[in-house]
């Protein structure tokens, strides 16, 4: 299959006064026509600086980026020319009606009227926001304008749209439903770079996925590959006491399991007994008379991978860093 982006060995460094600050180090990864790859991982983990300059808008500092077939760094005007970009802030002019954010739109990529009215119709009705043409950006809900931005993003028909953070500020309905029209670009053909901190949003749209943090790739892989590397169950219990803890990870420890993590007085196993070893647990705490405020049997999700990778859970945050 035709890798639309190659990227080989990529890093980005930034010099202060005081110090070198690496914001990507040494990274590798391609993506394939037609699918949704993700790039997965906490806020400055290097997420936007990757996507910035996969874009254009930053410069390389080591190693090579292809997206096309064309080197972003040597061919920046023809790479422009292929992908689409809505950063997390979007771009639609609130006080200006849906047609004309989209009519100027098309007057910036050089499209003829024609042309821009054709697809302009075409998007519309795919993104589902026809009837919202003669309004006001301004009076659009945040799923409704986020749909605008992105046809905005494909206009030109580019080979690569790259989105960040789509549904950042989104309520729950919102942004389930722009989940099913990220979808249905990627079934038209779309080839999507989502970058995003939403770790259900990974599962749920990505066909790949890699994982970053602190600007190294430390996975990648489908999301079902990524959850069955760690375990088929994950066993997790929080302590109502403190000096619970300790008794439990002495239990823990003598059971000899490899794939525990704990913190706050809680715990995650990572294991294939799940089913056993919930029964052990039971017999356990009514043995020394522990109390649990939560036990739980349940497949590995992604987050469980960061944190099995990590050792700590996927930081949450809005706005990326400057990284």
């Amino acid at each position: 299959m035709f890798k639309l982006i190659s990227v080989e060995s990529l890093s980005k460094t930034y010099v202060s006064k005081k110090e070198k600050i690496t914001a990507v180090d040494n990274i590798s990864f391609t993506v394939d026509q037609g699918e949704i790859f993700g790039f997965l991982g906490p806020s400055g983990a290097g997420k936007t600086t990757t996507q910035r300059i996969l874009t254009t808008l930053l410069p390389i500092s080591s190693g090579t980026a292809y997206i096309a077939g064309y080197n972003v760094l040597t061919e920046a005007k023809k790479v422009r020319a292929n992908i689409g970009y809505v950063s997390q802030l979007g771009g639609a002019d609130p006080n200006a009606t849906v047609r004309e954010n989209l009519e100027l739109t098309g007057k910036l990529y050089g499209l003829s009227n024609d042309v821009t009215v054709q697809r302009m119709e075409q998007l519309s009705k795919l993104l589902d926001f026809h009837e919202l043409l003669p309004r006001f950006v301004r009076t659009l809900s945040g799923g409704q304008k986020r749909r605008v931005e992105i046809a905005q993003g494909i206009l030109h028909e580019p080979k690569v749209l790259f989105l960040d953070e789509p549904t950042t500020g989104l309520d729950p309905q919102n942004r389930a439903n722009l989940w099913q029209h990220i979808k249905k670009l990627r079934d038209n053909g779309m080839t999507i770079f989502l970058t995003t901190h939403y770790l259900e949003e990974a599962d749920a749209l990505c066909d790949r996925l890699t994982i970053i943090d602190h600007g190294n790739i430390i996975a990648e892989g489908t999301p079902t590959e990524l959850k069955k590397k760690i375990s088929s169950e994950v066993v997790s219990m929080e302590m109502k006491h403190l000096q619970d803890s300790e008794k439990m990870k002495l239990f823990i420890k003598q059971l000899e399991l490899d794939k525990v993590t704990e913190a706050n007085m809680k715990f995650s196993i990572y294991t294939d007994i799940g089913e056993e070893l919930i029964m052990d647990i039971i017999n356990f705490t009514k043995e020394h008379q522990i109390e649990l405020a939560n036990l739980s049997l349940s497949m590995p999700s992604l987050n469980d991978v960061f944190l099995t990778l990590t050792g700590k859970e996927l930081r949450d945050g809005g706005k990326e860093e400057e990284q």
